[in-house]
């Protein structure tokens, strides 16, 4: 987005539950609220708003984009993409949390390349606790190391592996295979990952 072209723009908090369906069923979902999320006038920015290895201020509603360096700075971009992100590369498998970025508003195209830009940040916490991280309950993808309960016919969701979340843990995602057939004789639930290896063979806990 143009340096000073947008003063705001529309950001959807997807996270920090993440949840994937198991055996037979397929997709994943992910908690979504509405947030805005806006430039602030304390720091240069570069072309793209929240780009790369730039920072977010705190918010459950609201985030701004200051300087990483700043008593505000709460989480740090580490991957951005254009598009949705059902459409789009999947975050890394630390991510804490996304923002969907959009300009539903605008009422012109700011760079004249013909569209209003959209996009999503893959953001990680400055500070721990990291919910993206393995058995940390959280974050929009389940990766190897996470653990999950049932959640209904055919529906599995991560919690916390240390029992803190509100759910206890039924099963730990141990390994990701290509199929289903590699994972070890010890797995009594399938989950889905996504990715390379989108298999996750999860053991009771």
């Amino acid at each position: 987005m143009p340096r000073a072209g947008l003063a705001a723009v529309v950001a959807a908090v997807a996270v920090l539950t993440g949840c994937q369906q198991s055996s037979d069923t397929s997709g994943s979902g992910q908690e979504a609220g509405a947030a805005t999320a806006a430039r602030s006038s304390e720091y240069v920015y570069g072309e793209v708003f929240l780009g790369v290895d730039e920072c977010s201020s705190f918010g459950t509603t609201s985030f701004t984009e200051v300087s990483c360096a700043g008593e505000r700075a709460a989480a740090r971009v580490v991957a951005r993409h254009d598009g949705k992100v059902s459409e789009g590369p999947a975050c890394p498998g630390t991510t804490d949390f996304v923002l969907h970025i959009s300009a539903p508003g605008a009422t012109h195209d700011e760079d004249g390349d013909g569209r209003v830009t959209q996009g999503y940040a893959c953001m990680r916490k400055l500070q721990p606790p990291h919910p993206g991280d393995p058995g940390g309950g959280g974050g929009p993808r389940t990766i190897v190391g996470d653990c999950v309960y049932g959640a209904g016919e055919g529906e599995a969701r991560e919690t916390a592996c240390d029992g803190k979340g509100k759910h206890a843990p039924e099963y730990k995602v141990t390994e990701a295979v290509k199929k289903r057939s590699a994972c070890p004789g010890t797995t009594a639930l399938y989950v889905e990952l996504g990715g390379a290896k989108p298999v996750g063979c999860a053991r009771p806990v």
